[in-house]
């Protein structure tokens, strides 16, 4: 992934500064099967008036892996609506989502899991928890930061320093996983937290927009469009790169 390229195209659709005693936040969500997988197995949660916003992605290979990634937005929706929107309440929610996945496995089913990241807002500050290599960006004054860190055993590869980033990309086990829904009795999120400024702009999506090879450069000069037309000029470039895996993503800009 070529981050310089990635910052050029979200750069289009940053929001100028605001009254930074406000935060307003406006949002868009796209997801689609790509050109591979038969059914889509990513689901998208776009709350934007709870200020909580999610993307789980069922594991391909496993059973139902789309039913695991639907309790888990399900749960996250429940909370919110609920009023309980927190790091603790996301974590619980979560928490009781794996366990009910552990209880099937135990009792014959086949295993069932889902990658997720989720992030909220309150009180202009961000918090992401996640497991697996669903990830969060934030573009901020042109910079382009990678939020979270992929639970995958290529990424433990590259921080062990047995693989450069060439290599990885296109490692045969680049989509292998060590934390995920359902994947163990003890479900373990990491947390990464932000402050919240006006103009920044907000990137959550999983892995099929991530693997994919997409030639952005060509974008960076662009004429400034809406979250609406980037969101999905962004599918389409997954799409044209091959659309081997589900694509999802959401861009949350801080108006």
């Amino acid at each position: 992934m070529n981050l310089g390229a990635l910052a050029g195209w979200l750069r289009q659709i940053a929001a100028p500064a605001a009254d930074p005693a406000a935060c307003h936040v406006r949002s868009v969500s796209r997801t689609h099967v790509g050109r591979v997988r038969a059914i889509n197995e990513d689901r998208v949660l776009d709350m934007s008036e709870h200020r909580l916003w999610a993307i789980a992605d069922g594991m391909g290979g496993h059973a139902a892996g789309d039913a695991a990634a639907e309790a888990a937005i399900a749960a996250l929706q429940n909370a919110a609506l609920d009023g309980q929107v927190s790091a603790d309440s996301i974590g619980a929610a979560l928490s009781e989502v794996n366990r009910r996945l552990r209880e099937r496995t135990r009792q014959g089913s086949p295993m069932s899991g889902a990658t997720i990241v989720a992030m909220f807002e309150k009180n202009r500050a961000v918090t992401i928890l996640w497991a697996g290599d669903c990830r969060a960006y934030r573009l901020r004054d042109g910079r382009l930061a990678q939020l979270t860190h992929d639970h995958t055993i290529v990424q433990e590869l590259v921080d062990s320093g047995a693989l450069d980033a060439v290599q990885a990309a296109t490692h045969p086990q680049a989509n292998v996983v060590t934390r995920a829904l359902g994947a163990a009795e003890d479900l373990r999120l990491d947390r990464a937290t932000s402050d919240a400024l006006a103009g920044d702009l907000f990137l959550l999506c999983s892995d099929g927009l991530i693997t994919a090879p997409i030639a952005l450069d060509k974008l960076m000069q662009a004429t400034p469009r809406s979250l609406t037309w980037n969101a999905e000029s962004l599918i389409a470039e997954a799409l044209s790169a091959g659309g081997k895996d589900n694509i999802s993503l959401l861009l949350i800009e801080i108006v």
